[in-house]
């Protein structure tokens, strides 16, 4: 006899049921009845988890939506298998890889008897397919197999990315979803069926095409596409030194970690980045007019590297750069301005002394001396100890910081002294051709790491405050991208093997009984597929050092 076990659901409601019952089955509904979108799946005990999931004891089960970030994982996931299920069925020889996000959106590549691109005939007979398995609500199932089993069924299949990564697993029992005669390694929880997955439309771009989707906040809405052509030549960019590399998905990463070949990858990924940077150096040093290069990007970046090597390749132009850090300019504690939730708001532009900071620009632009500030982290306040500076004729000035490309952060400069750059970790490397690395969990891992190596804070503080870094980001720095005149991308494709060694033991200390448990345990579970590389491996100036440690540059 079944064991009787204690489910709590929303607003502390407790219902008794038999062990070994099944998430889904104590849904009183498909959709939430407030917002009116689907249910996708459940949260058990802080774990995101699939309909399917067996509850053996007392548990808290809380049901998810797209308008939650798990439930829009579980969508984003879903959908992608669902595109490439019907690529499977229309073009069965075609070339198809989801590359990059773009927008609220992903951005795929489609190649087809040798010809790269899709025709708006294709695009829409393509979601039109999509469109009839939604509508007939096929069975998204969940299967376990033996690893000799799935192996021969995706090698069978000509899945090579699959079979890539599964190389260098050694695990029994392979967990797969499968809907009609297509299959996929699970990388993650995904819908019971594909009715839910109505959100979504497909637009040719580029050689390829986008599908797009709600946000969070937008759900069910779609929002309007807006190409974002500074990120989109940023992306082929690098994702010509993919090819150049020979790597786009992690499975071939660890093909060349375990060949021993990683030495002379690692020297060509930081020879291109240094090419990068000289030539934006180049390119500020052609136009005698630029006084003042303000470089933005997003939380872990690596601006403060990126500033470093770029001051070094414009001395080799002949200029002498010094630079200022707009943290240096920020407001004491008491004046920053909060969150709605009450927490410190530092990605708001009134965290910096606007005003202050344009007088000292000014001042400096006139060829005056000015007092330079120092902010006590510490403290919460902005100190002077005495260092001034005085610009000569041939000096430029670096100002980093996230709100550098903002015009409402150095109204009083020209526009005709300033160069912009952008800069982002914008991997290209993905797990296989149809799951992707999200951009943002490149640059999370990075804090992770350099938040507990350099400021002492727990994985539960940065996954905490990262919420509200990422609100701050779509609010202060996102919307001011396209005004760069360069971007850098930042990323390498060999880091996540470094940082998933220092970052996997700081996430297993976070437990099932803390609500970010399940954004661990999706990250745990990202990293386990990495081979694992030393962090003495990379250069002294490399950009990863500024995470990792051991950089010849001062912080």
């Amino acid at each position: 006899m079944k064991k009787t076990i204690v489910i709590t659901l929303e607003n502390n409601r407790k219902v008794p049921c038999p062990s070994q019952t099944l998430a889904g089955e104590l849904l009183e509904g498909t959709a939430d009845p407030a917002s009116g979108l689907p249910y996708l799946g459940a949260l058990v005990n802080n774990e995101l988890v699939t309909f399917a999931y067996t509850l053996d004891i007392d548990s808290t089960v809380r049901f998810v939506t797209m308008a939650h970030p798990g439930g829009m994982q579980i969508y984003v996931r879903s959908l992608s298998f669902l595109l490439a299920k019907a690529v499977k069925d229309l073009h069965p020889a075609a070339r198809f890889s989801v590359e990059h996000a773009l927008g609220p959106g992903l951005y795929c590549e489609f190649e087809s008897d040798g010809v790269r691109g899709i025709t708006p005939e294709q695009a829409a007979k393509l979601e039109a397919h999509m469109r009839d398995l939604v509508a007939a609500d096929r069975p998204i199932l969940r299967q376990r197999m033996s690893y000799i089993a799935a192996l021969d069924q995706f090698t069978r299949n000509g899945q090579e990315d699959k079979v890539s990564l599964l190389r260098f697993t050694n695990t029994p029992k392979i967990v797969t979803y499968v809907c009609e005669n297509f299959s996929d390694l699970a990388t993650g929880p995904m819908t019971r069926s594909t009715g839910p997955l109505q959100f979504f439309r497909l637009i040719p771009y580029q050689t390829g095409f986008v599908l797009q989707m709600p946000t969070c906040d937008s759900a069910p809405v779609i929002p309007e596409f807006k190409p974002i052509k500074v990120l989109t030549e940023t992306f082929k960019e690098y994702n010509r030194w993919g090819r150049i590399l020979g790597v786009n998905t992690v499975g071939r990463l660890n093909e060349i970690i375990a060949a021993n070949e990683i030495h002379d990858f690692i020297k060509v990924a930081e020879a291109l980045h240094e090419k990068k940077i000289a030539a934006i150096a180049d390119q500020i040093a052609s136009n005698d007019a630029i006084k003042w290069i303000l470089i933005a990007g997003p939380s872990s970046s690596g601006k403060t590297t990126f500033a470093k090597r770029l001051a070094i390749q414009l001395r080799v132009n002949g200029l002498r750069p010094v630079t200022l850090g707009t943290d240096d300019y920020f407001v004491d504690r008491e004046h920053t301005p909060r969150t709605p939730s009450g927490d410190y708001d530092f990605e708001h532009l009134e965290a910096v002394d606007v005003p202050v900071l344009n007088r000292d620009l000014a001042d400096l632009d006139a060829g005056r001396e000015i007092q330079l500030p120092t902010f006590d982290f510490h403290t919460g306040s902005r100190i002077h100890n005495g260092k001034t500076l005085q610009l000569a004729e041939d000096q430029v000035v670096i100002l980093e910081g996230i709100h550098s490309l903002n015009p409402a952060l150095t109204p009083g400069l020209p526009d005709a002294r300033k160069f912009l750059i952008y800069i982002s970790a914008l991997t290209q490397l993905n797990l296989d051709n149809n799951n992707r690395i999200p951009t943002t969990d490149n640059r999370l891992i990075r804090r992770l790491v350099r938040d507990h190596r350099y400021r002492g804070h727990s994985a539960t503080r940065t996954l905490e405050m990262w919420p509200n870094v990422g609100r701050g980001e779509r609010t202060w720095i996102f919307p001011f991208q396209e005004e760069a005149d360069a971007v850098f991308n930042s990323a390498l494709d060999y880091e996540l093997a470094i940082l998933s060694v220092l970052a996997r033991p700081l996430l297993s200390e976070i437990k099932p009984n803390q609500v970010i448990y399940a954004e661990a345990r999706r990250m745990m579970e990202f990293l386990s597929h990495f081979l694992p590389l030393s962090a003495d491996l990379p250069p002294p100036v490399s950009i990863i050092r500024e995470f990792v440690g051991g950089s010849d540059f001062d912080y």
